[in-house]
């Protein structure tokens, strides 16, 4: 079967649904879980981890995070696809969660401000993500985040959202379905 990846993104992880449509061209979920975004726990929050370091020492300890982030993303990406091709599906499209956008703040700009610094994390992930999925070669969709909920409405996948849940048993959390929401919304139509 044809599925999509849905990603909720985090500090360090993501919720991923993997939703699929069958030959009756019903919406099923194939796959949820927590995948890891990070191997030592400092990088989940790279800028925060180099705020009271010299400014060498911090820029070379967030480009490292930086970098492990994105390795580690296209490490997980791989090991999903590789999953799904052993199930015998193809995998169509990935939807990343996305916020707003962040200027392009250099790493001491960022590290100048605490807010900035926790937006750069928020970014950091959701991007890592969608590059692995680029790298695949996998049609990425990045989907704001705030307005997930209208555009489901308006696409009329809700329903598809509430049969998956109740066959897929708790813990059905609020990131798992707009992990879900998201591959809906990323899955092609089937003509």
């Amino acid at each position: 079967m044809r599925v999509a990846f849905g990603f909720k993104a985090h500090s360090g992880w993501a919720a991923l649904a993997v939703i699929g449509e069958n030959e009756a061209r019903t919406h099923v979920l194939v796959d949820r879980r927590r995948i890891e975004l990070v191997e030592e726990l400092w990088a989940k929050q790279p800028y925060h981890a180099a705020e009271d370091l010299e400014p060498q020492k911090a820029r070379d300890l967030v480009t490292r995070g930086i970098a492990e982030a994105y390795r580690i993303a296209l490490r997980q990406m791989q090991a999903a696809v590789q999953r799904e091709k052993a199930r015998g599906n193809e995998v169509a499209a990935c939807a990343v969660l996305v916020g707003a956008d962040m200027p392009s703040w250099s790493i001491d700009e960022t590290l100048a401000v605490h807010f900035r610094m926790h937006k750069a994390e928020g970014v950091l992930f959701r991007a890592a993500l969608t590059a692995a999925a680029e790298a695949l070669g996998l049609r990425a969709t990045t989907v704001p985040e705030k307005e997930l909920a209208a555009i489901a409405k308006e696409r009329g996948v809700l329903p598809a959202l509430a049969t998956m849940g109740k066959s897929a048993g708790p813990p059905w959390g609020k990131d798992q379905k707009d992990a879900a929401l998201a591959a809906l919304l990323a899955l092609p139509v089937r003509r």
